[in-house]
């Protein structure tokens, strides 16, 4: 069955149908021609119940807050802010890049929202000053994989929801190696920066850096104010997403950028990213409990202690099956098709769950990234009007820093536990 439902899913993914349908199909597919089949009531008994998660309250929230801030012009007097203050580094608006998006990252949480709202402004700024359009391209869609890294962010809610975990601790956990890839990519930047001479620009003037701060002072708190919340305890995710949301609204009176049709565009490409995300949430959930009826996850592990019993080198081969699915599946359906098979096993080797979360967020984030499937590459095509061959080829060098640091996180754990378990204390296992 696994295979049939692991193939079906596969092969309607290479076709390009899209990932909900894909799930959905494959998931009847498995289910006609399985023991169960007489039983059909059970597919939207599992899906309705699936989705049914006052957890996965959060998700609608935040995706509402990052169009939001993307229509009220938020991003905007971001990327002036960073500008000023790292603009005239080597490779400055690729510097500018990156540490835009982690400051976006600590409102939205979603790499969707960093290359469609922030990706306009940077590409458009890098090849007014003379970077190539692939290259500002490239940057862009890399720097916006810390995103869902940084709180608040979607994808570590979802996984918090799948592995029992809690949404605060994950937060916690993904604030360091978020940091960790910002700066990476800001080294490599240089690097970059000095074997290929790319352009710079005037140090901006100490008057000019308190102008953009205090023009963007209320979008700069932000992140702030919605971490502090969440890890003060004043608030839970789900009214932390409802805090963002009017924060964003009342700033767009603030700047006079609120109207009705930029009010209207937020809140319909919400509903349609959101519905998206809950059908392929209630699919995925049928999926997992077929799965878990023919014991899938007891088989993979016993095929994995099979080939070793060393954590070191199940983590390594972890690494690359997650890459190689991100490549193909996109964060989302890959999550909810990974994690309730891999769980049995991680805990077996004793990896802190936690700390697993992390690793299958940033490697499949890095996918996005990756050709031929990565999403973050197709919208770049429509942002940056740049050929997806070009885009492709470009992002291949920022890689090397992606992949360093994914493979210094999973072998170095404290990176990713100590500010979780300094703040909240230890975490008790999951038996």
């Amino acid at each position: 069955m696994f295979i049939l439902l692991f193939a079906g899913f596969i092969l309607l993914i290479l076709i390009r149908v899209p990932v909900s349908i894909a799930i959905g199909a494959a998931v009847l597919m498995t289910f006609l021609t399985s023991d169960f089949s007489d039983a059909l009531y059970i597919i939207p008994q599992q899906i309705l119940e699936g989705v049914n998660k006052p957890s996965l309250a959060a998700v609608p929230f935040f995706i509402m807050a990052g169009n939001l801030m993307n229509v009220v012009g938020m991003t905007d007097r971001i990327f002036n802010f960073a500008n000023s203050l790292v603009g005239h580094f080597k490779a400055g608006l690729a510097q500018v890049n990156v540490l835009s998006s982690m400051i976006f990252a600590g409102v939205s949480g979603a790499a969707v929202a960093d290359c469609a709202g922030l990706g306009a402004i940077e590409i458009k700024a890098m090849k007014e000053r003379g970077y190539k359009a692939e290259f500002a391209a490239a940057v862009t869609v890399c720097s916006a994989v810390v995103g869902p890294i940084i709180p608040p962010s979607i994808g570590l809610v979802i996984f918090a929801f799948l592995a029992q975990q809690s949404v605060e601790r994950m937060f916690l956990a993904g604030m360091i190696p978020g940091i960790i890839i910002g700066l990476s990519l800001m080294f490599f930047n240089r690097i970059l920066a000095i074997k290929n001479n790319f352009p710079t620009q005037p140090k901006a003037s100490p008057k000019e850096v308190i102008t953009s701060a205090r023009d963007g002072i209320l979008a700069l708190v932000a992140p702030g104010i919605i971490l502090g919340s969440i890890l003060g305890g004043f608030v839970t995710a789900t009214e932390a997403g409802v805090l963002a949301c009017v924060y964003s609204i009342m700033l767009g009176f603030i700047y006079r950028t609120m109207t009705f049709s930029n009010f209207w565009k937020a809140l319909t490409d919400t509903m349609l990213m959101t519905s998206v995300i809950m059908i392929i949430i209630g699919f995925s959930i049928a999926m997992g409990w077929l799965l878990a009826i023919e014991q899938v996850p007891q088989m993979i592990g016993y095929s994995i202690f099979a080939l070793t019993e060393s954590k070191n080198v199940f983590l390594a081969l972890l690494l690359v099956f997650i890459i190689l699915v991100g490549c193909v599946v996109e964060g989302v359906p890959a999550k909810l098709l990974l994690v309730p098979m891999l769980l049995p096993v991680i805990d077996s080797f004793g990896i802190d769950r936690v700390h697993f979360g992390i690793i299958i967020q940033l490697g499949l984030l890095i996918g996005i990234a990756t050709p031929p499937m990565g999403i973050g590459l197709y919208i770049m095509v429509e942002v940056g009007k740049v050929p997806f061959e070009r885009v492709s080829l470009a992002v291949l060098p920022f890689m090397i820093p992606l992949m360093l640091v994914l493979i210094l996180l999973t072998y170095i754990p404290e990176l990713t536990l100590w500010l979780p378990n300094y703040i909240l204390g230890p975490d008790t296992p999951i038996n």
